[in-house]
């Protein structure tokens, strides 16, 4: 027998005619015609050098042949259907997969809280593992497979085999100690521009789009303190007059660790665009969907800052 060119949908049929004993059960078992269920089986004669399968008063009898290859036949039709075909569903009530996702430690802020509590209501056995990675390294990560998703601001993953979906655009928002000379009369850009700040300063974050804005307006702070971590910020801010210009949800998750308060900042604010990022590797990754399409649920288009309306 040449396995070559072996039609491998004609073993579903043999599976049923052995099974069902007869050509028109086995039609009406795997919804074909029974002319073709007996040119299937007239194939398989041919393929097997067998009759496979004989009339014997009303029923079909399977050969020694027949009844040799039934059993094997059955077993490697369930190791398909369990070990291959079952892959591409995906039960998330039952599932115990770890993702794994790319975000900053702000992007745990916006994102983990509501995204945790929604899979331990729908998913409870599924976990997450989040990583922050050097643009380079994330590329190389989402395209071997070892990250699923990123989530947030990472304009460098603008290659072609890198899939988005935008989730909402996001402003600024200035931070100060609630007590802070200016917090309660507001300042002027002049006044914004004098005063010390925090500067978060990482590379293809996006703190760069609003630096970018202050160039492009041909402005300069004074820059007190420049550091790589978000999560000193509300603690420094609190126990001095400095002040920081951050995403403006992650200003109202401040102002809740710390007795600050969240202002406008005096000048347009530059919009952040937060997003969702596959690999065309994992485009049809059944679970790689659920999740995308529960993030979409939660986050698109709702921006969670607390100047949004």
């Amino acid at each position: 027998m040449n396995y070559r060119h072996f039609d491998l949908n004609l073993l579903i049929v043999l599976d049923a005619l052995l099974e069902e004993g007869g050509v028109n059960a086995t039609a009406r078992r795997l919804g074909m015609s029974q002319p073709n269920v007996s040119f299937a089986l007239s194939k398989l004669r041919a393929q097997f050098e067998d009759e496979l399968l004989i009339r014997v008063g009303n029923t079909m009898q399977p050969t020694a042949l027949g009844q040799s290859v039934r059993e094997p036949l059955r077993k490697m039709l369930a190791s398909l259907e369990d070990e291959i075909f079952a892959q591409r569903t995906f039960d998330p009530t039952s599932s115990d997969r770890r993702f794994t996702i790319s975000t900053s430690d702000i992007g745990e802020l916006v994102f983990l809280p509501r995204l945790m509590f929604e899979l331990a209501v729908r998913a409870p056995g599924i976990t997450l593992q989040s990583r922050s990675m050097a643009p380079d390294e994330l590329q190389a990560a989402m395209a071997d497979g070892a990250v699923d998703l990123a989530l947030g601001y990472f304009p460098d993953l603008d290659g072609s085999n890198f899939l988005t979906q935008k989730l909402f655009d996001h402003p600024f928002a200035c931070i100060a100690r609630a007590d802070h000379p200016h917090a309660n009369v507001g300042w002027s850009l002049q006044t914004f521009l004098g005063l010390g700040h925090i500067v978060v300063a990482q590379r293809g974050r996006s703190q760069e789009l609003f630096e970018a804005k202050l160039r492009e307006m041909g402005l300069s702070r004074r820059i007190q303190l420049q550091s790589p971590h978000f999560m000193s910020v509300p603690l420094l801010v609190a126990g001095s007059d400095l002040i920081s210009t951050v995403p403006a949800a992650v200003g109202g998750i401040f102002a809740t660790m710390a007795h600050l308060k969240v202002i406008a900042p005096p000048l347009p604010s530059p919009m952040i665009s937060l997003q969702q990022f596959w690999h065309r590797r994992a485009q049809d990754d059944p679970a790689v969907l659920w999740l995308r399409r529960l993030i979409a649920e939660l986050f698109l288009g709702r921006d969670p800052s607390p100047t949004s309306a």
